[in-house]
């Protein structure tokens, strides 16, 4: 009897040794905004060193040299333009009609405002993405902590109806089977009903290495008095 109950006091030992379990976390997504920042000024620097060529080209109309010098620059900060575009602007130059020129200027700067309008949107999205991304990971991370609590609170209850079973089980045994058998199993309920005290009292690792070594010295001296008793005991004829 005291071996079952010894054997099923080391079997919930071991099933209520739970691990934390590990804390979830999304995907990381692109909501990074120093890359968006990044690109942002780099688009800046380009397009503040093409209008200072063109404006210079610009200031200095008559010195042709300047004019190539200065577009040329003011191209290389431009990826190439299409076959259409080109032809579109050649057939603009020749015509030479100021109202042209007027309506592409124009339309330029609607484009220019277009384009600022929806990067400012895109940026403010971006801003709005990492704000939802870290309410996930916190909820998560909530969600988490729940799970390890609803487990904790399971194991502590096992050990409660355990040591309540084992209670009563000690009782019977007491009664009818006598104290011998029934001490036994009244102690191993009451320790069931202790665990979730004992795991959680911040000496538990040093109690339990104390006890791992008491127990390992206690292994050694009676298997050093084994060896003594047999080395000593004289041979039987």
């Amino acid at each position: 009897m005291r071996l079952a109950v010894l054997s099923l006091l080391l079997v919930l030992a071991g099933c209520a040794s739970w691990s934390k379990p590990p804390v979830p976390k999304q995907p990381e997504g692109p909501t990074d905004g120093g890359v968006m920042t990044k690109v942002a000024t780099d688009l800046d620097k380009v397009d503040g060193r093409v209008a200072a060529a063109v404006t210079v080209a610009r200031e200095n109309a008559e010195k042709p040299e300047v004019v190539k010098a200065e577009t040329g620059v003011a191209l290389s900060y431009l990826p190439p333009a299409s076959e259409a575009d080109v032809a579109f602007a050649r057939q603009r130059a020749t015509k030479a009609d100021q109202k042209d020129y007027k309506a592409a200027e124009e339309y330029g700067k609607k484009l220019l405002a277009r384009i600022n309008a929806d990067w400012s949107r895109m940026e403010a999205q971006q801003v709005e993405a990492k704000r939802v991304s870290d309410l996930k990971d916190r909820r998560i991370e909530e969600l988490g902590k729940e799970i390890e609590r609803i487990k904790k609170d399971h194991a502590e209850q096992t050990w409660t109806w355990v040591g309540a079973g084992l209670a009563a089980a000690g009782a019977l045994a007491l009664a009818f089977l006598g104290p011998k058998i029934g001490i036994p199993i009244l102690l191993g309920g009451a320790f069931c009903g202790a665990v979730p005290f004992i795991i959680d009292s911040p000496y538990f690792l040093w109690v339990a290495i104390g006890t791992a070594a008491i127990a390992a010295g206690l292994g050694l001296w009676w298997l050093a008095d084994k060896v003594r008793d047999s080395v000593n005991t004289p041979p039987t004829h």
